[in-house]
């Protein structure tokens, strides 16, 4: 059986702390955690779970202060989280199940982050990280902001995921410090490009955060997930400017860097819907519907655009049409996704109101 070192850097999560640490103290054979500075309570409750504590000085560079964490582990494997990330209980038993199954020739594990949800408390937004690693790999952290874990070897990919609960964001510390690094002369990979570009797009500066996006897509050596995700959040910054046409073209242009995927369809769907041209709304959900969702390695995606979401907005569209037997057939569907969605219930009894008063007036004729 592997040993585990949990590494973790924090400040100032007092309301969030605790339940990450009790999610996974029994599973983690050490928890190792930089405190960066808080002035709340944070300390005090990582003393209740460990006394491998310690303290970082703050220098505006996440990489440093994780791979600070990392040199202090000194178990055969690091497991790392945010004080806002959570292990559940079917994750929890899985991840016991890996830890004493685990070959130990794997150099990293990667697994499912689960960072947006929808109202039925089902992962939205799904990306992969590499969660797990072996010590003696002495993997580095990179970039000072949206920091990641360079990893090589033996990776294996698992289906634990880790579920974060943001409580409070950070955009305009994100900001400071990409401007910081913009303003001295730094140069910015394509990755950190993009996350400096929904930095902007997230703090309302919209204009600029276009012109980065598009030096992305009109990059030809970027990667594609990268293009998709510019174009996309494109699409966001013309919507909020108000620019509908605009809006509609960078979704039109997912096209160009992949087949189309259904999260995307159904943008170009609720563009349609919201003026209100809805056969041509119908005619985009319907496409969503009949995608697969990819099986490549994703940076995100939108996993209610592969299962109710289509359907949902499906009856709206068809009852707008006066299709009430279609409307009723997608509600039914995305109840099955949704049993006890209040919503859809209502939906239901609606048209079954309406449904059967139709069918009565056709038996008075």
């Amino acid at each position: 059986m592997i040993t585990i070192s949990l590494c973790m850097i924090v400040k100032n999560e007092e309301q969030v702390l605790e339940r990450c640490l009790r999610s996974v103290k029994n599973l983690v054979d050490e928890i190792v955690i930089v405190d960066t500075g808080s002035t709340d309570a944070t300390k005090n409750i990582a003393a209740r779970y460990t006394d491998r504590l310690f303290h970082f000085e703050w220098n505006d560079d996440f990489s440093a202060a994780r791979n600070f964490s990392f040199r202090q582990a000194t178990q055969e494997y690091i497991l790392w989280l945010d004080a806002d990330d959570v292990l559940q209980a079917d994750d929890l038993n899985k991840f016991k199940t890996l830890k004493q199954t685990l070959d130990h020739q794997v150099d990293s594990v990667c697994m499912d982050y689960n960072i947006a949800f929808d109202p039925h408390g089902q992962p939205i937004t799904v990306v992969k990280r590499n969660r797990l690693v072996k010590r003696s790999k002495d993997f580095q952290w990179q970039d000072p902001v949206h920091e990641y874990l360079l990893v090589s070897g033996n990776i294996v990919f698992s289906d634990i995921a880790v579920s974060h609960d943001r409580v409070h964001t950070h955009q305009k510390r994100n900001l400071r410090i990409f401007e910081e690094i913009a303003s001295q002369g730094g140069r910015l990979s394509d990755r950190q490009l993009l996350h400096y570009a929904m930095e902007l797009s997230a703090n309302r500066n919209y204009e600029k955060a276009v012109e980065i996006f598009t030096s992305i897509i009109t990059d030809a050596s970027s990667y594609f997930e990268y293009k998709l995700q510019a174009c996309d959040r494109i699409a966001h910054c013309y919507h909020e400017l108000g620019q509908k046409e605009l809006e509609l073209q960078a979704l039109l242009m997912t096209f160009n860097f992949d087949i189309p995927r259904a999260d995307y369809v159904c943008r170009i769907a609720y563009y349609f819907q919201e003026n209100h041209d809805f056969n041509k709304a119908v005619y985009w959900y319907q496409l969503a519907l009949k995608l697969d969702k990819p099986q490549e390695r994703l940076l995100g995606m939108n996993n209610m655009a592969w299962t109710w979401f289509p359907h949902l907005q499906l009856t709206a569209c068809y009852g707008k049409l006066g299709d009430l037997e279609q409307a009723y057939r997608h509600n039914e569907i995305a109840l099955s996704y949704a049993p006890n969605d209040p919503n859809l219930l209502e939906n239901k009894q609606l048209l079954e109101k309406h449904l059967s008063k139709k069918i009565d007036s056709k038996r008075r004729r």
